[in-house]
């Protein structure tokens, strides 16, 4: 933001983002998901568009998320399978365009990770979900703005949240499994 005022302060032995309110940046974030395929392999895939507003409080502790993603920019690689994605055997993107995420609050910190709990929201369905944070380091950047790195990882059962489409396989087993891993990875640049 400004040279006034310091980019990071010290927290536990860590240098941590300044107080205020931060937004992902579009160009250096990853929202991705690995689930089992055929009980075989794993598919990766990610979504294109995903906002995210996190406010670091004076208080790390009592810093919370708001995140909303764009159910239709879901991609893997591969056109069909994204189009059956959007469809509605899963997201039903255009009854459902976002799914959303609402922090509640810091379970426990200890190193440079942290517990953050909060709400999942797809297809109008609401569920507890933890993630686990790995904050990655803060700074400033060399065009003059305030920002940190972070990575997230936290496994849900999507059949939870409606997403119970699948297909039993001959041989045993289904042809999606009902675990699906996300992973998140982003920088976050200081808005106020």
């Amino acid at each position: 933001m400004t040279d006034s005022i310091a980019a990071t302060r010290e927290y536990q032995g860590l240098q941590i983002p300044a107080a205020g309110t931060y937004l992902l940046d579009a160009a250096h974030k990853r929202v991705g998901f690995v689930v089992k395929h055929l009980m075989v392999s794993k598919v990766r895939g990610q979504f294109a568009e995903a906002e995210a507003t996190i406010t670091v409080g004076e208080d790390p502790l009592q810093s919370s998320v708001t995140a909303t993603i764009q159910t239709a920019s879901v991609h893997t690689g591969q056109a069909d399978r994204d189009t059956h994605l959007r469809s509605g055997d899963f997201f039903e993107a255009e009854k459902y365009p976002t799914m959303e995420f609402r922090s509640t609050g810091v379970t426990s910190f200890e190193g440079n990770e942290l517990v953050l709990a909060g709400e999942l929201t797809i297809k109008d369905v609401t569920r507890p979900v933890e993630l686990l944070v790995e904050f990655e380091g803060a700074g400033r950047s060399p065009y003059g703005f305030d920002l940190f790195g972070f990575s997230a990882t936290t496994e849900i059962d999507r059949e939870d949240w409606g997403l119970t489409w699948n297909q039993a396989l001959e041989t045993g087993g289904v042809m999606v499994s009902k675990k699906v891993k996300i992973e998140i990875e982003g920088e976050a640049i200081r808005q106020a």
